[in-house]
């Protein structure tokens, strides 16, 4: 496992007006996982360029609805456990090294559209930070958990 890299990947943290986090259910789990947007940079493709890609790609909302307020000091990483090492990302990676954005949605719920061509998430809604924290699947909260320390002047 160590042998392997980290997947290159961003992170957002989308907040509205009340400094709630926007948490998409995963479509393609059958436990309960909740997480925020995030998904891998493409070549030659700079972090928050891939931040603002994949925030579209997840929730439908553009560039213009949002305001970049802040990013992580730097990358964060985790490791797949066990049960997933060799099954995601054609086994390549050992886990994800992450560079998360925080973003401010200046558009209205209706905006945000889960039903994409390719969709990733089943249901969506605003949380706290704390209680997201609690529905995150346990491999990631370590990551969740630094993310949210770096941005809580921003968090409801």
């Amino acid at each position: 496992m160590t042998d392997l890299p980290y997947r290159p990947c961003v992170g957002v943290v989308l907040i509205n007006a009340d400094g709630l986090i926007f948490t998409g259910r995963r479509l393609d789990s059958t436990s309960a996982a909740w997480q925020m947007p995030q998904g891998g940079i493409d070549q030659g493709e700079n972090p928050r360029d891939a931040a603002l890609r994949e925030l579209w790609e997840e929730t439908g909302v553009t560039a213009d609805q949002v305001e970049v307020v802040a990013g992580t000091d730097d990358w964060v990483t985790y490791d797949l456990p066990p049960e997933l090492l060799g099954k995601v990302w054609g086994g390549r990676y050992r886990g994800q090294r992450q560079k998360w954005f925080l973003m401010r949605f200046h558009g209205t719920d209706d905006r945000i559209r889960i039903d994409s061509d390719h969709p990733e998430f089943s249901e969506w809604r605003w949380m706290r930070a704390d209680a997201m924290i609690e529905a995150i699947v346990p491999f990631k909260r370590a990551v969740y958990d630094t993310v949210v320390a770096q941005f809580r002047p921003y968090l409801a």
